[in-house]
């Protein structure tokens, strides 16, 4: 257990402050707050908010089964989740079949890594036995098992060292895949078929007179394709009206309504009361990621003009460190919408057409707007809806995994010196933008997706690294890990399994508040 003495003289050596001090700015009306100084705002009596189910009927687990077993496989089509929202099930079905899905899932990992390394081997050997015929000296042919020994302990040691060696906050992820729904990491003609088949579904659903929310919903949960991904986000934001009629005079309006605004308050950012708030929009957006996107001139005006903008139109918040954040997936998705082939990270976005700008400018404030609309409390001052949260996931682990939740005791840390970014910043900065992205088609598909539904991912994601967790046996070691968590190659799978997991979170303690007591 790490003594008071050796955690001050780290963060003495470091020159950082303590994880969990990070100074916020609400416009120019608030002084920063602390929250490790102030302490939670929960008391200690108070419930969390719970989502009471229903059980109208008890399925069998032979049904449930049926309908989820082929959940998260990639070669068959992928309507995991639309029995699931249609019928109240039983807790233990549900999570035993979740336990499946997730068994399922790894095995299937094992043997996509075991071909690809078959394949790979008779390359080798194919290889090496060209280059032997044509140097005609069997000692210039490697043997194909020592290269792949080599290879694997190579492989092995540079992930060692890169897990090691991030950076916070995460600004290197690998750039967005250009063309492939859902940002896949590997494409393969099952996972075309897959793909071209669920975006006909989308195509079918959006061309109707009046779009079926209820049912836009379901398909989403498990991912939406990335050429749909636009207007499936307006619509399922409320940005725009299900009636396909209306969708057009909405955007004008909901547009020059933004202009105007900026045209109205914008100016005013050089007022002596707004310099604070400005100052520090400027100093954040910097930080955003990806680096590429965010060293563009064009892009820093944007962002500046929209952040400032909701702050002055939110003077129960004013702008927060974080806030900032929350605006680039809406603006990298609906820069998409107007590009075909570029990624976005490589692509100059002031080549766009000044018309095309301001719409991805005012779509991405009022979509943004949405979002924060239900998480408001997270940026208040004091940051009361963080501040419960953050304990809410505290007493959450300690049900789902005891040994984690007293490791972390025993040395000593809070959560809050973690998990308030988490809560903050929604994870955009513990996983890469192509994963948030995907992350926020669910989100958006479930009832308070961005709030409690979060939670539940935030669960699963630290319970995921138990194994690592446990082994840490030192203060320092294990702060520096669960700030740094190594997740730069993380893609569809990754998110997948989390979202199954934190699905099954949700059905065993949503409706069970004793779950959360000790």
């Amino acid at each position: 257990m790490a003594s008071d003495g050796g955690r001050k003289q780290f963060w003495k050596r470091s020159g950082a402050k303590v994880p969990g001090s990070i100074q916020h700015v609400y416009g120019a009306q608030h002084p920063p707050f602390d929250p490790l100084l102030h302490g939670t705002l929960v008391k200690p009596g108070s419930k969390p908010p719970t989502t009471p189910v229903k059980l109208k009927k008890v399925s069998t687990f032979q049904e449930f089964e049926s309908n989820t077993s082929d959940a998260w496989d990639l070669g068959d089509d992928d309507d995991e989740l639309l029995a699931i929202a249609a019928e109240n099930l039983n807790t233990e079905v549900v999570m035993e079949t979740a336990h499946k899905v997730i068994q399922n899932h790894s095995k299937l990992q094992e043997q996509h890594k075991f071909q690809e390394e078959h394949q790979q081997e008779e390359k080798q050997v194919e290889s090496a036995e060209l280059t032997s015929i044509a140097c005609g000296d069997n000692r210039l042919v490697k043997s194909v098992s020592e290269g792949h020994t080599s290879s694997s302990s190579d492989n092995a040691s540079e992930n060692s060292s890169m897990q090691r060696s991030q950076s916070l906050p995460q600004t290197s992820t690998p750039p967005m895949v250009s063309g492939v729904a859902d940002f896949s990491t590997s494409v393969t003609p099952a996972l075309t078929e897959r793909e071209a088949s669920r975006l006909d579904k989308f195509k079918q659903l959006l061309a109707g007179p009046n779009t079926n929310l209820e049912e836009l919903r379901k398909l989403s949960w498990s991912g939406i394709p990335k050429r749909v991904r636009p207007i499936a986000w307006k619509l399922l934001s409320g940005y725009l009206p299900a009636n396909v009629d209306r969708r057009e005079s909405t955007l004008q309006r909901k547009r020059k309504e933004y202009f105007a605004f900026v045209e109205q308050y914008y100016d005013s950012r050089n007022d002596e009361s707004h310099q604070d708030t400005y100052r520090q929009i400027h100093i954040d957006i910097p930080r955003m990621s990806p680096e590429v996107l965010r060293l563009q001139p064009k892009v820093t005006e944007i962002f500046e003009r929209i952040l400032f903008i909701w702050a002055i139109r939110h003077p129960a918040s004013g702008y927060v460190q974080g806030i900032n954040d929350l605006v680039t997936p809406f603006f990298v998705v609906f820069v998409c919408e107007y590009i075909e082939e570029e990624e976005v990270e490589n692509f100059d976005v002031s080549s766009l057409p000044e018309e095309v700008l301001q719409n991805i400018e005012a779509d991405s404030y009022w979509c943004m707007s949405k979002l924060l609309d239900g998480i408001q409390d997270n940026y208040t001052f004091a940051q009361p809806g963080i501040q419960k949260k953050v304990k809410m996931l505290e007493e959450l682990v300690s049900r789902i995994d005891e040994q984690v939740h007293v490791h972390l005791d025993q040395h000593e840390v809070k959560y809050l010196q973690f998990a308030f970014r988490w809560m903050n910043n929604l994870l955009m900065r513990e996983v890469p933008l192509r994963c948030t992205i995907r992350l926020w088609d669910t989100y958006q598909s479930e009832p308070e997706g961005f709030s409690h539904f979060h939670l539940y991912v935030c669960a699963a994601f630290l319970v995921r690294w138990r194994k690592e967790i446990l082994e840490e046996k030192d203060f320092q070691e294990l702060l520096i890990f669960l700030q740094n968590l190594p997740t730069v190659h993380w893609g569809n799978e990754e998110i997948s399994v989390l979202l199954a997991e934190a699905y099954r979170l949700k059905f065993a303690f949503a409706d069970a508040p004793n779950h959360y007591k000790k």
